[in-house]
């Protein structure tokens, strides 16, 4: 099954519908929940979570195989069929004209990014915070899952710093990476995993299901789909920023609980001098500052950058496969 056929011709359409998806994404944002692809993923886990996870009122003890198995056939099912109707609604689009080819696969590839989405959402957490910070609390609250009733405004910079260098990975960097691997199934199983892992990865108990073993396979999925993206975050954040080391990075990334999410926070944090942190959890540049107002914009400054850099190299990667399959 030939899941990406670039070619020399083929190669200017899908760098174009990569740069298309990030132009409609700035320009236009998120098309409306009852069209979006991501919604519909989690109406599917939403609906199978319940048949999976069992309610209870503590977490069980002990492995549960049965609860496992089903979690991983659960998953399995949908990524079948999300990444089987990808790769035919891609070779369909393929067989037309390159214009129309690209547009039609731009627009399709950007419902499974989202970065000026998260963009507003931090830059409206800092905004909030000028207000009040029981409304930077709130605002937060739209963005984490963490209890927020306790921060103060320096540990609500932190969240949501923390939120958008670990988000510029997971709703940008990383299906944009398996896009230009893989096409659009990549990008479309990316962000099904990546879905999956934010309604099942839990250790324990959430709304009242223990998710300790059916959520399992989902969490273990995303770490591997995670891996080289949240590394290629933390190397771009490195770059736009410049001077920051990379042997200090790669002490402060493993930190986090995550195998993954330490990477862009880690790299983030040195970027801007500052401390992050979850407490009680782990502490990511320590000698740093506490986030100021200021911070929260050099972040966001900081995520275009990485937006645009990105954009200039998986775009001449495809450019230059296409050329050298002709």
């Amino acid at each position: 099954m030939d899941f990406w056929p670039v070619t020399s011709t083929l190669g200017p359409s899908l760098a174009g519908a990569l740069w298309l998806a990030l132009l409609v994404d700035r320009s236009l944002g998120e098309p409306p929940a009852r069209w979006h692809p991501v919604v519909w993923m989690g109406h599917y886990l939403g609906w199978m979570g319940q048949r999976i996870a069992p309610q209870r009122t503590q977490a069980g003890e002990g492995a549960d195989i049965t609860r496992f198995v089903r979690g991983a056939l659960a998953w399995s099912l949908g990524a079948i069929v999300i990444t089987m109707l990808a790769w035919w609604l891609q070779r369909w689009l393929l067989s037309w004209h390159a214009v129309v080819a690209m547009v039609l696969l731009g627009l399709l590839l950007k419902p499974l990014l989202a970065w000026r989405m998260l963009r507003d959402e931090v830059q409206a957490v800092e905004t909030a915070l000028q207000t009040s910070l029981e409304s930077g609390r709130a605002q937060l609250a739209r963005l984490v899952s963490r209890d927020v009733s306790t921060l103060d405004a320096h540990q609500v910079r932190e969240s949501a710093i923390e939120s958008l260098a670990e988000n510029l990975n997971d709703s940008l960097v990383a299906p944009l990476f398996w896009f230009a691997l893989l096409g659009l199934p990549g990008a479309a199983l990316y962000r099904y995993a990546n879905t999956a892992d934010a309604m099942w990865g839990y250790r324990g108990l959430r709304e009242g299901r223990d998710w300790t073993w059916a959520g399992k396979w989902a969490a273990r999925a995303d770490d591997v789909l995670s891996w080289i993206p949240a590394r290629l975050t933390a190397l771009l954040l490195a770059l736009v920023r410049g001077g920051l080391s990379w042997r200090i990075l790669r002490a402060q990334a493993p930190r986090t609980p995550s195998p993954n999410s330490g990477w862009p926070m880690a790299a983030m944090a040195l970027a801007l001098d500052v401390r992050l942190g979850k407490p009680g959890v782990y502490v990511l540049h320590e000698s740093g500052r506490a986030p100021q107002a200021g911070d929260t914009l050099r972040a966001v400054q900081l995520g275009e950058r990485v937006v645009l850099l990105l954009a200039l190299l998986l775009g001449a990667a495809l450019l230059f496969v296409g050329e050298n399959r002709a």
